[in-house]
């Protein structure tokens, strides 16, 4: 049976009342969704919005106090262990409770197979971007009501473009605002007194940034009493900080944080520096002046945006490598007042 005859509640031009955000991965992409939270809420302040997200990404939804419940999948690890009992207990588990109440909107903006099937468990008219806008154009098979959303806009531009067609309001065109606050968590951490937060992990070896240019852009740190602090996700990550760590005095590395626990650090620092990562937007959204280095693609699509009261500087792209110099530089500008 097509999904998409099941059921059809029409709420387009209406207040809205109980709204079901998908947007499950990865980091950054998360991140990029926030700024539609603001948008709906400044249209129906009354909305109740809850929100999909894989499991190791549920600490940003949850950072933004708008967002009442937070229903997490683990798709990721379910695909590893497919034949689990403890796989299909887990899926049904998310079934029963993301079904429980209707909504008047279930909005996937992540037009993804597995993130449309995730909005046949849920009850409500369910909305995405047409089989020309999706990222995988059968994601828009499952939808009830489908959008053209253009593909060359950065990620941002999309989410809050696919959301407003669907609560039926004009899109806004302001900064975005991403509403998260870090909790301020008890660390046994000792973080130096002004910091660089340096956000040298990342996804893909052709995103990374030289260590010879971390270590002398701690050097260049150093001379104006900064301190550069380090966090890291995994044992190749680590070694890096720890590589860095060694040619430098002014160098701190973290021990292994939760997302939760990292943004509290992150919202400490005076500035971010950090590669094409999720951690980066996360400065961003965390409203920390960030610096974002690009080596391997394209930031006019998936760069960081900054809020309204706050700077960012993008640099490099495709087979780039930024300077150190032009590093420093865009340090200057994003902390000038």
């Amino acid at each position: 049976m097509n999904p998409a005859r099941k059921v059809l509640i029409v709420c387009e031009n209406s207040a809205m009342k109980r709204i079901l955000l998908v947007k499950t991965s990865s980091l950054g992409d998360v991140i990029h969704n926030l700024p539609v939270v603001t948008d709906i809420l400044q249209q129906h302040p009354d909305a109740h919005i809850d929100w999909v997200v894989e499991e190791a990404f549920a600490d940003i939804p949850k950072l933004h106090s708008a967002i009442k419940q937070v229903f997490t999948v683990a798709v990721r690890r379910w695909r590893k262990q497919l034949f689990s009992k403890q796989t299909w207990l887990e899926i049904a588990a998310f079934k029963q409770q993301v079904s429980q109440q209707p909504y008047d909107l279930i909005i996937d903006t992540q037009g993804l197979i597995k993130s449309a099937v995730m909005t046949t468990f849920a009850q409500g008219n369910k909305c995405g971007m047409d089989k020309n806008s999706a990222r995988e154009p059968l994601a828009s098979y499952f939808y009830h009501t489908k959008y053209f959303i253009a593909r060359n806009q950065h990620a941002v531009i999309r989410n809050r473009a696919l959301v407003a067609k669907a609560c039926g309001y004009a899109l806004v065109d302001n900064a975005p605002t991403y509403g998260l606050a870090a909790e301020k968590l008890a660390l046994e951490i000792a973080c130096p007194q002004s910091f660089v937060i340096g956000l040298h992990g990342t996804s893909k070896d052709s995103k990374l940034w030289p260590i010879t240019h971390w270590i002398a852009l701690a050097k260049q740190l150093a001379t104006q009493q900064l301190s550069l602090v380090l966090p890291w996700a995994s044992i190749a990550e680590q070694q890096r900080a720890q590589t860095i760590a060694a040619e430098v005095d002014n160098v701190t590395v973290l021990p292994k944080l939760s997302i939760a626990q990292l943004a509290y650090i992150i919202q400490q620092a005076w500035v971010a520096v950090g590669v094409d990562t999720g951690l980066s937007h996360l400065s961003v959204a965390l409203n920390i002046p960030t610096v974002a280095i690009y080596t391997d693609t394209n930031p006019a699509w998936t760069g960081v945006m900054a809020s309204a009261n706050h700077k960012v500087v993008n640099l490099g792209g495709v087979k780039q490598t930024p300077s150190v110099s032009s590093v420093l530089a865009a340090i200057q500008t994003v902390t000038i007042n």
